[in-house]
């Protein structure tokens, strides 16, 4: 769906969205963003919940504030851990259209940093920088653990292209707008704080995407921030 087309069709509805998400949202007083933080958490808040129309209606926006091709990229390759492959998909089928569109040439530099022979180790010292030092040694915790740390952690943690901080808060993104993973969502805000993330500005960043994925997971990603400080 075009939501261009909406301009024409329901142009009272697009006058109250526009109004709300791009005036009165973006200037709240306290709750600011710059633009680049803002688009790159919206991206990966339509990835968490699914939303192809909106995504392919922002990302043009998103690069042309000041998002590189790379940092759109490495958005969407990182949802894979978080959504699945089947979910991630479609979200780079748009990226690749958009930059042929733009005439940017594929595939973009490579931002790999690890090898097959060293990523678990990469991985678990990157969890360990997020999470604390007991990380090191979870991934023998079992097979799925070991996943965490060589697939989810060494293949895309390592990558360059965004900052670790950068890639802690589209996490935190993807498991907020997704829903259900509560859990997740709290060990995630913790683990933003500690790599400099406060808690104001993952306040900032709930607010920022709440029009885009609404106002039940929005409040529910207020709470785990709470409770992320609690525990």
């Amino acid at each position: 769906m075009d939501v261009n087309k909406l301009y024409e069709t329901d142009p009272e509805f697009m006058d109250i969205f526009e109004h709300f998400a791009g005036d009165e949202v973006i200037h709240q007083k306290g709750q600011e963003l710059d633009d680049v933080t803002r688009y790159m958490a919206i991206l990966a808040t339509l990835l968490g919940c699914q939303g192809q129309d909106a995504f392919r209606f922002i990302l043009p926006q998103a690069l042309q504030v000041g998002l590189t091709p790379v940092m759109v990229k490495e958005v969407v390759y990182q949802s894979c851990d978080y959504l699945g492959f089947a979910k991630m998909l479609p979200f780079l089928n748009i990226v690749n259209e958009e930059l042929e569109k733009q005439n940017i040439a594929l595939p973009l530099p490579s931002q790999k940093t690890t090898t097959r022979d060293n990523r678990l180790e990469k991985g678990a010292n990157t969890q360990a920088i997020i999470f604390g030092d007991h990380m090191k040694e979870a991934w023998k915790n079992g097979h799925i653990n070991q996943w965490l740390a060589d697939n989810c952690f060494g293949d895309f943690y390592t990558r360059t292209g965004l900052t670790l901080a950068q890639r802690e808060m589209i996490t935190f993104c993807f498991l907020m707008a997704q829903g259900g993973c509560e859990p997740q969502l709290i060990a995630h805000a913790k683990g933003n704080m500690n790599l400099g993330n406060d808690e104001a500005f993952l306040r900032k960043v709930v607010s920022q995407c709440l029009p885009y994925m609404g106002y039940p997971r929005s409040l529910n990603a207020m709470t785990c921030i709470q409770k992320a400080i609690e525990s």
